[in-house]
């Protein structure tokens, strides 16, 4: 599981930032990449960027803003035009369905594969066998969501040393008790499966948020979360003109991401006045209030691994026989 950034500029495009658009692929989990926004030529982004736009299957927006939604007709059809055919889910505020629909007609393109909306509302947007998404409404002038994604956990591991250790003969016996069956061995034993697997790997948890003020909704979205993506449009000394503009300040999320245990905080939507030394002063800023703090740049790749387990943890989850 990775996140690549391919556009962190607020607003408008600048030299050094695009607008706002993550790709979080999951190429190992399901084979497939979901986008988070698609602001203004996030197609030409993802042309530096080994992402392959069939392979794009879901795509969050977090609200009606154009530097979050206007590259969206353009990669719908280029999908189209590099072999996309599988079919594409736009999960959205209410209008963004309208927005596709009206470019589609308008320039009269015809797409290659099936393509369906989602309108979002607070809740349970999406819940299958590996992941679930859950949406809620943050503080924006227009509405805006931020998006909880939540991995299911990976099955318990074989403990094949400790089958071997008691002499349990490999072979099918094995996939049974990787199934937590009870079976029984030709010299009469019977063996649980449950002794003979580690304790299921807990998944990870993403959430991605769209523009917003500070507001309650924040902290049940982020907590406990792997990685939390915040809007950073202003510095420490601008919360009074965060606020006017709905937006919050570096200090803001990383007070945030201290207080609802967020184990790594990468800050995007970076205004263009932040370049140089002032971009310096924004990361040191934010990690005074949170250690692991990233200001994260276009191309920008964040792997997400799975949380390490202490040697306590791991000896507790073998079960003994």
């Amino acid at each position: 599981m990775e996140l690549e950034f391919l556009g962190t500029g607020a607003g408008s495009p600048a030299k050094q930032r695009n607008v706002t658009s993550i790709a979080l692929k999951l190429l190992a989990e399901r084979n497939e990449v979901w986008l988070f926004d698609v602001g203004e030529a996030t197609q030409h982004q993802i042309l530096q960027t080994t992402i392959r736009p069939r392979k794009i299957t879901k795509i969050f927006i977090t609200h009606l803003h154009g530097d979050h939604l206007f590259g969206l007709p353009g990669l719908l059809s280029s999908r189209s035009f590099q072999g996309g055919d599988e079919p594409l889910t736009i999960y959205g505020p209410e209008g963004v369905q309208d927005f596709v629909r009206t470019a589609l007609r308008v320039s009269e393109t015809r797409l290659s594969y099936p393509l369906s909306f989602v309108t979002v509302q607070p809740g349970t947007i999406l819940d299958d066998q590996t992941f679930t998404v859950v949406a809620d409404l943050l503080d924006h002038r227009i509405k805006s969501y931020g998006y909880r994604i939540v991995e299911k956990p990976h099955p318990g591991v074989l403990l094949v040393d400790k089958l071997q250790a008691d002499h349990i003969p490999a072979g099918p016996i094995y996939a049974k008790l990787k199934a937590g069956e009870k079976v029984i061995l030709s010299d009469g034993r019977q063996i649980d499966g449950h002794n003979y697997i580690t304790e299921a790997q807990p998944g990870r948890i993403v959430t991605i948020l769209g523009d917003t003020r500070q507001t309650a909704s924040i902290m049940a979205l982020a907590q406990d979360a792997d990685v939390l993506v915040h809007e950073s449009t202003f510095g420490k000394n601008e919360a009074k003109l965060a606020k006017q503009y709905y937006h919050s300040t570096n200090i803001q999320a990383a007070k945030l991401a201290q207080k609802a245990n967020v184990q790594q905080l990468l800050l995007t939507h970076i205004s263009a006045r932040y370049v140089g030394r002032k971009i310096y002063e924004l990361i040191q800023d934010a990690q005074s209030a949170f250690a692991n703090t990233r200001v994260v740049s276009d191309f920008d790749i964040i792997d997400i691994p799975f949380k390490k387990r202490t040697a306590h943890e791991k000896i507790s989850s073998i079960k003994e026989s």
